[in-house]
């Protein structure tokens, strides 16, 4: 098994019409052969599984990859449970170049990123 890296980067929104590739979030993950993550290799890799987040203006955050009760989410450093940010679906996603995926943030958002990047 081995653990690929993903790029996410902020697709359109209302207030990013064009997207934003400096607001996104890079992490590693196992994937299986068809490109969705892999919660049993997961469980072999989970401490190298880590992120982090950059948002064009604020400090870059890190953190890990979780997978809990069937849902997949961004644990950040330091934060306590309940303080992280799930992703909308990851389960069912294929993660390949072009396709998007939803992450709720800590404020409450669901936002839309676009995965630009599995290597």
């Amino acid at each position: 098994m081995s653990l690929k890296t993903i790029r996410l980067e902020l697709a359109r929104t209302a207030d990013f019409p064009q997207g934003a590739p400096d607001r996104g979030y890079e992490f590693a993950a196992p994937l299986t052969d068809d490109g969705h993550l892999d919660p049993q290799a997961w469980q072999a890799a989970k401490d190298q599984c880590a992120f982090r987040r950059f948002w064009a203006g604020e400090a870059e955050e890190r953190g890990h990859l979780a997978h809990r009760n069937d849902r997949w989410l961004f644990e950040f450093e330091g934060d306590s449970e309940g303080d992280e940010e799930p992703i909308f679906k990851f389960d069912r996603h294929r993660f390949v170049e072009g396709e998007y995926v939803t992450v709720t943030e800590r404020d409450g958002e669901d936002r839309p990123f676009k995965i630009v990047r599995v290597g």
